[in-house]
């Protein structure tokens, strides 16, 4: 037997127990005749001491360990004289009798500690030696809790898990594919799942009433903190169901999750919020609710008194930053920077204090009297010590955009944006399409199998640009950490909605029509929701990127550095699929 108990579980309880320990070198101290040896397994650190007066071999032995060595060690329980309140095991040692080397270790390229001096890129060039870190493992170790619970919850409620294929046919909505080629069927591809969208719908048709499935998905897209080419949903689908009933079991499902992991008691019903409001007073489909900073529109107040730049403004929007008139000159100007910035994309920012006595001071007073000045301030219910902050634009939308990511900076900058602090909310009523520019035409804002709310279906035919769909996003702390909606599940209206896409009737046959086929033979109504595992456990791990909570994440360039992947194809490979790589000549 290699151990008798973990490093992490031997207590005062345990003291005078002979016990073995295996487990990493964490650290060697060398003090006078007496060696300590921090031992470290994933359940803990323990103690070990060698003694030269007990056994002057074996402490010589454990004077020649190094950091990462795998050893094993047998030994007594006893209770520590300089105690450690930092750790669980700090009341007791092992005083060691024998130690035996299982596997020596080159000196690490990077400290394996909380706080290790290794930056992002040899992090993961050994992953293996990061998962050993503290932080990592708890995240790895949250993930399997959470899947665990995500199981338990959905089993309760009469879900089935089933396993859809990872080779599929290739979709041209949505993302780009990853495409694997056939050996076995020339010039043929299979393509791995964005979602299993279609292959539920299927499960739904054959009966099987409630399905989930924790899945692989692929989506070949440029990469954000929250995004990576391979990552994890928690997949679900319901026959027989309105959209509240799927809202209502999952935010059921959230709520269970937020008590048994976090401790959290959530009681109130979740805030259910229509995307134009969303779009309108917070410029995101997913705004963080967590502080209030609510866009307020200033067309009729700021308009027609000779500042040109508001003057030729198609939309003027402010926020109430509270408490913040103590901003310096030096820090709004800092602010002004921040959302001139070519990913923000704002020419310029307008600031104005309320003052102690109720007098506004703004950055453009020769174009506003006192009195105009203090109605901007009544409009934005801004008090004494507050600080306004407008900006402008020839688009409302793209302006509206500006002002969130000022909005979440000064959330930011005042502390409003507090990782421990939870704000919930369902973003509903979605338009049904969203025009691409690159395409010149109307794609589906979700997917194309979405059902139009049923009063919007006569705009189908004359306005489908205003229709709604029966989709709903839940939104916690400015991230979307899950999304679904109610499926069509009549083939006519599917076709209906291949055509508004700009599908011939063969190309909708060709690509979907297995689906539209299934439908015809009694298709029951149904809907479903996908969470992002990836998302979730970065959220109450309090990370700022999913990397973290991947045991084996890509980097920002969709690359495995450990791997080394992606990489090239040896010729006999090429050959056996009857591929020819042609590269792009340089520019």
């Amino acid at each position: 037997m290699f151990r008798s108990n973990t490093c992490g579980e031997l207590r005062l309880a345990d003291a005078g127990k002979t016990v073995t320990l295996a487990g990493w070198v964490q650290r060697v101290r060398r003090m006078g005749g007496m060696t300590f040896v921090d031992l470290r397994d994933r359940y803990g650190i323990t103690q070990v001491v060698f003694t030269g007066e007990h056994d002057a071999a074996l402490t010589d032995a454990a004077n020649r360990l190094g950091r990462e060595f795998v050893i094993q060690v047998e030994g007594k329980v006893a209770e520590r004289t300089s105690k450690n309140p930092n750790i669980p095991t700090g009341d007791i040692e092992i005083i060691a009798d024998a130690l035996r080397v299982l596997n020596p270790s080159e000196v690490p390229p990077f400290t394996i500690e909380d706080e290790s001096d290794g930056g992002d890129d040899i992090r993961m060039r050994y992953r293996y030696l990061d998962l050993r870190r503290n932080p990592v493992r708890r995240n790895l170790e949250l993930r399997h809790r959470m899947t665990m619970e995500v199981r338990r919850y959905l089993d309760s409620k009469g879900f089935l898990e089933i396993e859809t294929p990872m080779l599929v046919g290739s979709t041209p909505e949505g993302a780009r594919d990853f495409v694997v080629p056939s050996r076995m069927n020339p010039g043929q591809f299979y393509a791995l799942p964005q979602s299993p969208q279609t292959l539920k719908q299927l499960l739904m048709v054959s009966g099987m009433d409630r399905y989930f499935q924790i899945v692989k998905c692929f989506r070949d897209e440029d990469l954000r903190a929250d995004r990576q080419p391979e990552f994890t949903q928690i997949d679900c689908e319901m026959s027989f169901v309105e959209q509240d009933d799927i809202i209502n079991l999952f935010e059921g499902m959230a709520k269970h999750l937020f008590k048994e992991i976090r401790g959290i008691e959530l009681t109130e019903p979740f805030q259910r919020m229509p995307w134009a409001d969303a779009m309108k007073y917070y410029g995101s489909d997913k705004p963080d609710l967590r502080f209030c900073m609510r866009f307020v529109e200033l067309m009729d107040t700021l308009k027609g008194h000779g500042f040109s730049v508001f003057d030729n403004a198609e939309y003027i929007g402010g926020i109430c930053a509270k408490g913040a008139a103590h901003y310096t000159r030096k820090q709004l100007d800092a602010l002004t920077e921040f959302v001139k910035r070519p990913q923000i994309g704002a020419k310029g920012m307008v600031y104005a204090r309320v003052e102690a006595d109720g007098n506004v001071k703004s950055s453009v007073d020769k174009f506003y009297s006192q009195e105009v000045l203090r109605e901007l301030a009544a409009k934005m219910e801004a008090e004494p010590g507050d600080l306004i902050l407008i900006l402008s634009g020839d688009d409302a939308m793209r302006t509206r955009k500006q002002l969130c990511e000022l909005r979440l900076e000064m959330g930011r900058q005042l502390g409003l944006r507090d990782k421990d602090k939870f704000a919930c909310l369902w973003v509903v009523d979605f338009p049904m399409f969203e025009w691409s520019d690159e395409e010149q035409r109307l794609m589906a804002m979700h997917h194309p199998f979405t059902h139009p709310k049923d009063e919007d279906i006569p705009m189908l035919d004359t306005d489908p640009a205003a229709v709604r769909a029966d989709a709903y996003d839940m939104v916690i702390n400015g991230v979307e950490v899950g999304g679904g909606s109610i499926r069509i599940h009549n083939s006519d209206l599917q076709a209906k909605m291949f055509e508004i896409l700009g599908f011939t009737p063969e190309k909708a046959q060709e690509q979907f029509g297995f689906l539209m086929n299934a439908f015809k033979y009694g298709a029951p109504p149904h809907g479903g929701l996908a969470y992002g595992l990836d998302r979730w456990v970065s959220l109450f791990a309090g990370l700022d990127s999913i990397r973290d909570c991947i045991a084996f994440p890509k980097n920002n360039s969709g690359r495995d550095v450990m791997l080394d992947a992606p990489a090239e194809l040896d010729q006999k490979q090429l050959d056996e699929l009857n591929l020819e790589v042609v590269l792009p000549q340089p520019k």
